[in-house]
């Protein structure tokens, strides 16, 4: 038997390296095209506005002309409905099925997104609207409504008596919520067990307790049974109860998200356990235990029922929040609003109005207390740190240096003695 190989096939084509051109550089060169990162392209606003437009038509032919329809919230419904369906389609033209959901999705949140903040700007729009006459008069800010009647004008009476019982109170129950909440929160991190659970379950079931069973408990045990007086202290209590779970609740989760690579660190260098909450786990958690207090503050600061059930309504101003009936911005909101006086209802808005501005202060005073990062310093904490450093380098570069031979040895320390 004999075995052949099969030889190639010889071809006259000869392998040769392809090389780019060079682009060349310097004058001459051909210009740069930039390329477009955006991810909003000019047939994506074709779209939208292309089925913007044939859904407002449509939708009008079919109210006007088809049904006898002439609502205003069902002609918006259904030109939301047909705008989805049209942008559909033209979507479809261009894009595979996968793309078609995702701007459907992509365009719903933007749309419940941007009704939430048309319905935000309505409310703060409409309350600031309906109270500019009340507002707009110095007299409103600096007297209270001891001597004005309904039937009198805006140019009469104020709402100082209600905000300075609603800074007091709010101030109080701050003073009450704030140790008491981080305190719980820092325990059911740090001393985990059942007593630490039991405490977890009753926390978050208190966060749906409804308001007028905190204002109910508080007159039950400190009205009726302590023998306390309605006061603005009564009411600070009855906020308190409101307040605290929501600031226990929000500060346990933040604390939960403290890397535990810290704990650890400082842990290793010999920190003791409350020694490390204090210096590692607080000021990293910073931020989040600030917006903790803040959301416990705008539950507390607007409650109407504790209030008037445990301190009363007062029309006259009263400095002291531990005697005598004390109003808050709620309370005269509520109060004002009920009237059938166009002037006592114009001063109603304007305690809203009042309201909401001191929720954005007190916001923005949290923010600039507790908003810095972890670990960076305010600027008197930079200054006292550069003082000491400077302190530091004075104290050691005071010590007297003594002269060593050169190839003597250092002399060693004395050992110790006893006793």
């Amino acid at each position: 038997m004999t075995l052949t190989t099969a030889e190639p096939a010889a071809t006259d084509e000869v392998p040769t390296t392809v090389t780019p051109d060079v682009v060349p550089h310097g004058p001459g060169a051909p210009a740069e095209t930039r390329r477009v990162t955006s991810s909003l392209h000019a047939k994506d606003v074709f779209a939208l506005v292309g089925s913007g437009a044939a859904a407002v038509a449509l939708t009008a032919v079919v109210f006007d002309r088809v049904l006898p329809w002439n609502a205003p919230l069902g002609f918006t419904v259904v030109t939301y409905l047909a705008f989805m369906a049209l942008y559909a389609v033209l979507v479809s033209l261009d894009e595979n099925g996968a793309t078609v959901r995702a701007r459907l999705a992509q365009t719903l949140v933007h749309a419940l997104a941007g009704l939430l903040l048309a319905a935000l700007l309505f409310i703060v729009g409409y309350a600031l609207w309906r109270g500019y006459e009340a507002l707009g008069h110095l007299n409103f800010f600096t007297e209270d409504m001891s001597g004005t009647g309904p039937l009198q004008p805006i140019t009469d009476g104020g709402m100082v008596h209600a905000i300075v019982g609603t800074l007091q109170q709010i101030g109080i129950s701050l003073l009450i919520t704030v140790p008491l909440g981080l305190a719980c929160a820092v325990f059911l991190n740090e001393v985990p067990g059942r007593y630490a659970r039991f405490v977890r379950t009753i926390v978050e079931a208190m966060t749906a307790l409804p308001s007028i069973v905190a204002g109910l408990f508080i007159y039950a045990t400190a009205i009726l049974a302590l023998g306390l007086d309605k006061s603005g202290f009564a009411a600070s209590l009855a906020l308190s109860v409101m307040m605290l779970p929501i600031i226990i609740r929000a500060a346990d989760v933040v604390i939960r998200l403290v890397p535990g690579s810290l704990r650890e660190a400082s842990y290793a260098l010999g920190a003791g356990q409350w020694r490390t909450v204090w210096t590692v786990v607080l000021p990293t958690a910073r931020s989040g235990l600030t917006t903790a207090v803040i959301l416990g503050t705008a539950r507390g600061i607007g409650e109407t029922s504790p209030v008037l059930l445990t301190s009363g309504a007062a029309t006259g101003l009263n400095l002291n929040p531990f005697d005598g009936p004390q109003t808050s911005l709620p309370l005269a909101t509520f109060t004002l609003v009920a009237s059938p006086e166009k002037t006592m209802i114009i001063r109603g808005f304007g305690c809203a109005a009042l309201l909401m501005a001191l929720v954005l202060l007190l916001f923005l005073l949290a923010r600039v207390i507790g908003g810095r990062g972890p670990g960076q310093l305010s600027r008197r904490q930079q200054r006292r740190r550069a003082a000491a450093s400077r302190k530091d380098v004075e104290r050691m570069g005071s010590r007297p240096v003594e002269p060593v031979a050169v190839g003597a040895t250092p002399p060693s320390p004395p050992p110790p003695t006893a006793g």
